[in-house]
């Protein structure tokens, strides 16, 4: 988890190492003094784009702004190099460095609503248990992270890499994944209302144990995702594209597959009610899943057989 007071001991040190007011750190980094006096009382802190810009401003490496780091008087080796009259820059030689990565990855536990992540690159982030609700990683590449357990409602993750991302138990309300990476993404019992995915090709993804009732896929191709165990009644998935989609055991009535394009699609021990069944009409699909269809008493009078 992070220590926002760690964290704001260390600006206010460094800060005060080369001498510049809060207000002359606001300026150079066109923000308020009055978020660098949050940041030093340990009450927020930066966002993760402002760590690089920081770091460079107090002349220190991003090592420093972890836990594990020893400071410079007490456990480490430092040079200074004089690049101005008013910055200084240390090269900082830790016998046992710890990654800059760790403290721009973790944030576990912190209360981070609205936080723009847009853009950023951190792979094996970890958001788990957070507050992320409205937050942007539109564009970020997230590849590895997790964001179990986080409140993650109204984010925008539209163009966002999330390859290999585990994404469970998370509240994802009213989030946006238009043209998103989705490559090994596990999405497992989590809140998917008003979700929607727009232009995305989800390559083995799964969607498991989850209601999918409300979410909206719209021009997506789904290729090894497993939708095992989750609740897809009333769902439209009219015009897209399933190759080597498992549908076990999930409950389907109502799902529609108007004008789909089905090769070697999975139903094993699904749920579909002959009262409710799924439209194909209009869809085009491979011989094995028709007859697994028609073994359900599917209505395949209008599809294609290819």
């Amino acid at each position: 988890m992070v220590n926002t007071k760690t964290i704001g001991d260390k600006i206010s040190e460094a800060r005060k190492r080369i001498t510049i007011s809060q207000a002359e750190l606001a300026q150079r980094l066109f923000i308020s003094p009055q978020a660098v006096g949050k940041w030093e009382r340990g009450e927020s802190m930066p966002d993760i784009t402002t760590f690089n810009r920081l770091a460079e401003i107090l002349g220190v490496d991003l090592n420093y702004f972890s836990e594990g780091f020893q400071s410079a008087a007490t456990e480490t080796t430092s040079k200074m190099t004089n690049d101005s009259p008013k910055q200084t820059v240390w090269e900082v030689d830790n016998p046992s460095p710890t990654p800059a990565s760790e403290l721009l990855t973790n944030f576990s536990g912190s209360n981070l609503p609205k936080s723009d992540f847009a853009g950023v690159i951190t792979h094996k982030g970890k958001f788990e248990g957070s507050a992320l609700r409205a937050s942007s990683f539109a564009g970020a590449d997230l590849t590895g992270s997790s964001f179990a357990g986080s409140d993650v409602r109204e984010a925008d993750f539209d163009g966002a890499n999330l390859t290999d991302c585990n994404i469970s138990g998370t509240d994802l309300r009213d989030a946006r994944f238009n043209e998103s990476i989705l490559v090994r993404t596990n999405f497992s019992a989590s809140g998917l209302d008003g979700v929607k995915f727009k232009d995305v090709a989800l390559t083995d993804v799964k969607l498991t144990a989850t209601d999918l009732r409300k979410v909206i896929f719209e021009d997506c191709t789904f290729n090894g995702v497993d939708f095992r165990h989750s609740d897809l009644r009333g769902l439209c998935l009219d015009g897209q594209t399933f190759i080597g989609v498992k549908f076990d055991e999930t409950t389907l009535n109502e799902v529609t597959f108007k004008g789909a394009t089905l090769k070697n699609v999975s139903f094993r021990s699904a749920h579909m009610s002959k009262k409710k069944p799924m439209c194909f009409d209009g869809a085009t699909m491979d011989k094995l899943t028709c007859a697994v269809l028609k073994g359900m008493g599917a209505d395949l009078s209008k599809v294609t057989v290819i």
